[in-house]
């Protein structure tokens, strides 16, 4: 399948505001998000590995105050925003499901694949 717009580039700040995008996971009608660390663009399902609920404390805030780390917005499960891999809270050792994304001409794309499919309409 082929790439699908989720924004422009210079709406990523690093640390910042992520952005979501609607999806559909399985059979459930959800939302995919992108944030921007180290300057690269990185895509997850916004499903914490632990309860499956949405990560950001209100739409787009997914980082904790230092800008350093994802967090779940209900039970503070921390995430490595490089790899989503959950390194402390109640899910430690789990992972958030990475969603493909790439960056070229100023923009932001995800990938479907046989799981995450773009949102129904």
């Amino acid at each position: 399948m082929t790439e699908l717009w989720i924004c422009t580039s210079e709406e990523l700040i690093e640390g910042g505001k992520g952005i979501r995008f609607p999806l559909t996971a399985g059979d459930h009608d959800t939302s995919g998000f992108v944030v921007r660390y180290g300057g690269q663009a990185y895509g997850y399902l916004n499903r914490c590995a632990h309860v499956p609920i949405e990560l950001d404390w209100s739409p787009g805030e997914f980082f904790e105050s230092s800008g350093l780390y994802l967090m779940c917005s209900t039970h503070g499960a921390i995430y490595e925003p490089d790899t989503g891999h959950c390194s402390g809270g109640p899910c430690k050792g789990g992972r958030l499901r990475v969603i493909k994304v790439t960056e070229k001409n100023a923009n932001v794309y995800w990938y479907p694949d046989d799981y995450l499919r773009p949102a129904r309409a």
